[in-house]
């Protein structure tokens, strides 16, 4: 049997509370290096929350170790943690619309890689556009692309500046079926580019086509971690998604 990757970002135990709401309780996860690792769950489950915790936008955890590549970051600023390697993408298609689609690119390599040279971020914006199909768009409004050409805008911003661990939350929001199949193949390419990512997604055969791992949260609360045919049909998740005695 073929030993797995090395572990490269993980939480253990993380824990957050807005006053008397406990939004993660006590969550661990462990990513593999080079793998796709799905989160999914219920409406209010702690999803999100548990991605900011990750990155440290715009929180940090009560309680827990967050690790990023064997090193402790959960006291880390957003900003370091970017330039370490860590991107992350929103829930809403966050453009800025009054720009191109290069202008675009060209803030998030401002911002996860300052201090490179123009030349190589010109190099890279055209990379990442390229990587996700919107290279014959450069000069193209952001206020007038599509949802999948936003969502594939967003993808870019966090690609220019090379992430070792690429976290997408709901990428799949919003999208129809021709759409979601299109994210599917595009997802698998930046996979298959060696980038590792954890996906946040309601679509569940979003993660049953590309998670090699999954997890799922209820209440805060990390119940189930495996194989996505395995997690999806484990009780404890028929539970989750339609409530008590939903799986007998």
């Amino acid at each position: 049997m073929t030993a797995p990757a090395p572990v490269i970002l993980a939480a253990e135990e993380v824990s957050k509370s807005f006053g008397s709401l406990k939004a993660v309780d006590r969550a661990s996860m462990e990513v593999h290096r080079g793998e796709v690792f799905g989160l999914a769950g219920p409406n209010g489950a702690g999803k999100s929350t548990l991605f900011n915790l990750l990155t440290g936008i715009p929180i940090r955890p009560d309680s827990g170790t967050v690790r990023f590549g064997g090193e402790e970051i959960q006291h880390r600023s957003p900003r370091w943690i970017a330039k370490a390697g860590l991107k992350r993408t929103f829930q809403t298609e966050a453009v800025f619309e009054s720009l191109s689609v290069r202008e675009n690119v060209r803030v998030g390599s401002a911002y996860g890689s300052p201090g490179r040279p123009a030349r190589w971020n010109a190099t890279a914006c055209r990379t990442a556009l390229d990587a996700v199909e919107l290279g014959g768009d450069l000069d193209r409004p952001a206020a007038g692309l599509s949802l999948i050409d936003r969502k594939r805008l967003m993808i870019a911003c966090a690609l220019v500046s090379e992430p070792t661990v690429l976290l997408l939350d709901e990428p799949a929001a919003g999208l129809d079926p021709g759409d979601q199949e299109a994210l599917i193949r595009l997802l698998s390419r930046i996979r298959g580019a060696g980038v590792t990512m954890v996906i946040i997604e309601h679509v569940l055969s979003v993660l049953e086509a590309l998670a090699d791992r999954m997890a799922v949260l209820d209440s805060g609360q990390v119940i189930v971690t495996g194989e996505p045919a395995e997690v999806l049909n484990d009780p404890r998740v028929v539970e989750a998604y339609l409530g008590p005695g939903a799986a007998r």
